[in-house]
């Protein structure tokens, strides 16, 4: 290094400068290398994320796991109807960012699981109503609506968390209805699923027109039902085999099971849904899988040569109803054992794909619209339900 001298600094002076910058550096050089070895290299623990508000869930419906902070303002019942008072079921739960929130587009939808609808369920419950509650899931539609679905905990606001029960989901008719098969798995859980599901009230295939007006009514204008495939919502008047009207569609099509539309499997209204007369036609007795070419008049629902596959909405249903129907008709009664298949085009007694119908199962969560009808067909019409509504996780419970 070069010092320069300064006017009037003597030699001396300018050394005893050079020397005192020299050791200024090196001191500097050497504090700057010890640095990284001074900074500990264990990660600081972790802290809880902050929950996310309903209007920043709202707008970031992604599917990603969060957890969600927000007052219960009450359950909804379809996409832009929320109740405030006499709650139909444990089902669901509206929240929002403050308890007196009334406009729907500020809520957000919780599907509530049956782990957990005994003790966070409306019905049950109403003194939720207005408190603050942390809910974890996917940030994912429900009702068609900004929701969260797939709930794996909920916890009042600063505590109380509630974990799922070790023996599985429940339901409100577990210590009933289900109770001879609550706690098993595999072929006992089937046998006592059928057990409890077979000799329910066979309709006439006429009776079926009027019972389809009750548990298929769309559920923001009650004079009409809602189409499976299309989800259009038509006259209850429009019924009938012409173009345009709505007729009833066997998801597990008639042909493929071996039966008629006598009273039994034919009059089943647990897989019996209305639907547009030309889609029922071009779905035919296909099985259900993914691809194909684009349905007219059926938005995102694709078909080929044996196969038709439903718009996302409704995929769920279509499995859960073909799943019933497996467990419900195991040779008895005089009709065929149903079975599913795990590939398409097979012979007439099985319905698949299995593997594409459980993994629709699985990303389409039962939905209020179901659970309704769940409960009309129990308590007016068959007297039995579709337990893989009620208990989803017992379909993998059986096909594992």
């Amino acid at each position: 290094m070069t010092l320069l001298l300064g006017k009037g600094r003597s030699r001396t002076s300018a050394l005893v400068t050079s020397l005192a910058l020299a050791l200024s550096l090196s001191l500097s050089l050497a504090l700057s290398l010890a640095v990284p070895v001074l900074v500990p290299s264990a990660t600081a623990p972790a802290t809880a994320a902050t929950p996310l508000t309903v209007s920043q869930a709202i707008g970031q419906q992604t599917g990603a796991r969060q957890t969600v902070r927000g007052y219960v303002v009450g359950q909804p019942t379809a996409t832009n109807t929320v109740v405030r008072s006499g709650f139909p079921n444990d089902y669901a739960l509206a929240i929002a960012d403050s308890p007196s929130t009334t406009s729907t587009s500020s809520m957000l939808y919780v599907q509530i699981p049956s782990t957990f609808r005994s003790q966070w369920g409306l019905r049950t419950n109403p003194s939720l109503m207005g408190k603050q509650i942390d809910v974890t899931g996917a940030l994912s539609a429900y009702f068609s609506h900004p929701g969260v679905t797939s709930t794996s905990a909920f916890a009042l606001a600063g505590g109380g968390t509630t974990e799922p029960p070790p023996a599985g989901g429940t339901s409100p008719w577990d210590s009933t209805y289900y109770a001879p098969a609550v706690g098993k798995s595999a072929t006992a859980l089937r046998t006592a699923l059928h057990d409890i599901i077979d000799n329910h009230t066979k309709l006439s295939y006429d009776a079926v027109w009027t019972a389809l007006k009750d548990t298929d009514q769309d559920p923001d204008n009650t004079a009409n039902v809602i189409e499976l495939y299309t989800g259009r919502s038509i006259s209850k008047s429009s019924n009938g085999g012409s173009t345009g009207n709505w007729n009833r569609e066997h998801v597990w099509a008639q042909s493929r099971g071996g039966f008629t539309t006598s009273a039994g499997p034919g009059t089943d209204l647990h897989h019996i849904r209305p639907e547009d007369v030309t889609v029922n036609s071009i779905r035919g007795n296909k099985d259900f899988d993914n691809g194909g070419s684009a349905v007219s008049g059926c938005n995102d629902c694709w078909t080929d040569s044996n196969s038709f596959e439903p718009r996302d909405a409704v995929k769920g249903d279509v499995a859960r109803m073909l799943l019933y129907m497996a467990i419900r008709y195991e040779g008895g009664d005089g009709f065929n054992n149903l079975e599913m298949s795990s590939t398409v085009g097979s012979s007439s007694t099985l319905i698949g794909d299995l593997e594409t119908l459980l993994a629709w199962h699985s990303a389409d969560p039962v939905n209020t619209f179901e659970m309704r009808r769940n409960d009309r067909i129990h308590a007016q019409w068959q007297g039995n339900r579709n337990p893989f509504i009620d208990h989803p996780e017992w379909a993998a419970a059986i096909w594992n």
